[in-house]
């Protein structure tokens, strides 16, 4: 166990905090719910830059590292939708769910096929998730009222999601060759 599958780790546990934390009634239980999302939400970036740096990738963190983000951020959307139960945020969380299942089966049957580099992170999904992650403070940081602050959430989620579905169609662009080819008979 090295240190960034170690941060990695830390991030999955503390999923029920953040989940606790938020149900707590107590004022200030979404300005933690939101601290401790963002503090999980930092460790993926500093778990991916010191792998690099020391040379630490491992297949454990290699496949740990994408489920701990796709569980945390599924996590704080079914949050979000539960308290705050309209469209503004049902419907990108639907999309950014949706496209999560998508390309990770995308990506699972491209590895088959000995072609998953065609389906690899771009650019793209990096600003998806900047412009997820930073919507999911803000929301989870502020009761459900339309104050300035959760509007702002729902403008950088509604960007999210349209970054979300133009990532997946560049992915599933870059994998139709793949997808249009017929099975070989044996």
């Amino acid at each position: 166990m090295n240190i960034p599958n170690l941060l990695t780790v830390i991030r999955v546990l503390l999923i029920p905090v953040f989940i606790l934390l938020f149900y707590l009634p107590f004022s200030w239980s979404y300005g933690a719910a939101s601290l401790v999302f963002a503090i999980a939400a930092a460790t993926d970036w500093l778990d991916g830059y010191l792998a690099r740096r020391w040379e630490q990738s491992t297949p454990f963190g290699a496949f740990l590292d994408p489920v701990a983000d796709k569980l945390m951020v599924a996590v704080a959307l079914v949050l979000l939708v539960d308290e705050h139960s309209n469209l503004w945020l049902t419907l990108p969380a639907v999309i950014i769910i949706g496209r999560e299942i998508v390309v990770s089966a995308l990506r699972e049957w491209m590895a088959e096929l000995g072609a998953r580099a065609h389906v690899a992170v771009s650019k793209l999904g990096k600003w998806k998730t900047a412009a997820q992650m930073l919507a999911l403070v803000i929301l989870l940081g502020n009761p459900a009222d339309f104050t300035v602050w959760v509007l702002l959430g729902y403008a950088l989620l509604m960007i999210a999601a349209v970054l979300t579905l133009w990532s997946m169609v560049q992915y599933l662009y870059a994998a139709w060759p793949h997808l249009q080819t017929t099975a070989k008979k044996k």
